[in-house]
Order: structure tokens, then sequence, then C-alpha cells
């Protein structure tokens, strides 16, 4: 039983470490839209049984970043840039709702935890560091929802944030990763509207910023649809 039971935890281990590392390759796009995943490759790559790079594949198909084909290949998920005009729609929204809802509330707290999450995105532009980048700014945004209180917008725009990350990526490339400092500024803007509990400058920020993001992505497409990368049009 409690060889068992190592096994299952020595199994669990390896299927994290597979899912942390591919997961990380997937957004940061070292592994392109439409890569190939073989399991025995990777099982080769990461020496251990198909067993755990199975589970960490199904954990990646669950987070919408691997797909897998009829013919049970399994590959880097499309991006579907079709669908970025709802999806853009719908963030922006969620940018709206969440920023003025947080400048309705007073939550000291949470507010640190605002803070926090917006020095480690401050970090992350200096440092060039699109990765973490990433992260810390989808944590600062769905610590703004939290502080609005509602825990059904928080779980929503927490998705779109994890579903755009791969979008993000693509627009931080746009700057060759050297995010200009407005942006940072732009957080800092917002911070300070939440904090005077000014609910309309806080959602004229909001729409700036989403606007901005959603112009720089547009411009990017335009000049680079026609090159090599994955994308579904259906």
């Amino acid at each position: 039983m409690q060889n068992e039971t190592e096994n299952v935890r020595v199994r669990g281990s390896g299927t994290q470490s597979v899912y942390v590392t591919l997961r990380r390759e997937i957004l940061s796009m070292a592994l392109e839209p439409g890569s190939p995943l073989d399991e025995v490759r990777l099982s080769e790559r990461f020496g251990m049984s198909r067993t755990p790079i199975r589970e960490a594949l199904l954990r990646l198909v669950a987070d919408g970043l691997v797909t897998t084909l009829p013919n049970r290949n399994t590959i880097v998920a499309p991006i579907d840039f079709a669908s970025l005009p709802t999806y853009f729609e719908a963030l922006t929204l969620m940018y709206r709702v969440t920023t003025r809802g947080a400048a309705e509330r007073r939550n000291g707290e949470i507010m640190k935890s605002i803070r926090q999450h917006q020095k480690d995105f401050a970090d992350a532009v200096a440092a060039r560091d699109a990765y973490a980048m990433i992260e810390a700014n989808r944590e600062f945004h769905v610590a703004i929802a939290e502080l609005a209180g509602n825990a059904y917008y928080t779980a929503f725009f927490a998705k779109l944030l994890d579903e755009g990350r791969r979008i993000l990526r693509l627009y931080y490339s746009t700057f060759d990763d050297r995010l200009p400092r407005q942006y940072v500024d732009e957080h800092e803007e917002i911070i300070a509207a939440i904090e005077a509990g000014d609910a309309e400058r806080a959602d004229r920020l909001a729409v700036a910023h989403a606007g901005q993001i959603v112009h720089q992505i547009q411009d990017y497409l335009a000049r680079n649809l026609d090159r090599p990368i994955a994308i579904s049009l259906s």
C-alpha cells in the first residue's frame, strides 16, 4: 500500500512538472500553435513514462491550450483569430465592470494585493520578461475583479484573461518585449481612480486601457496574417 501511495505521489509530481513546463512553452509561444505533441517524444524528453505525459496533456486540453485531432494526434491548439472581435467585446466589458466596481468599494487588504501585482508587472516590464508580464497582468486585473466583489464576474474575467494569454504574448511581441512605460503608468492611474472611489474615471481608464490593447493587436494581425502561424478561421 505504501509503495502504491508513493508511486501515485511521484507520478503526480511528474505530471505537474510536465504540465508547468509545456504550459509555459505554449503561453510564451516557444511551442507555436499547431505544434505536434507526441507522447513518445515527450516521454523521452522528460525521462518518464507516458502516463504522466498523458495526464499533463489532458490538463492542457482542459485549459484550452492543447487539442486532440480526430486521428488522435495531439497538437498545440490553434489561435482562433476569427473569434477575436467577440472576444475583445467581452474582454472590454469585463475591464469596465470590474474596474468600475472596484472603485465603488473599499478593501485595504485587496488593495495591497493589487499594488503588489502592479509592482510585479513593473518589474517584469523592466526585465523584458514577457511571461512574467502576462502572469502579473492577469493577477493584477483578477485582484481588481475580486475587489469589485462579484464572484461571477471574477470567474468569467479570469477565464477570458487565461484564454487571451497567447494573444497578449503577440501583443508584447509588437514591442519586441520592450513594453513602453505608459502601460505601467496606465495601471497606476487605474489604481489611483479606484483608491479615490472615482467610478466614472475608473470606467474611462478601463475603456482606454482595453482599447489600446485591441488596436495594437489588430494592427499586428493586419500586418502578419499572411505569415505561417497556425490560424483557425472556422
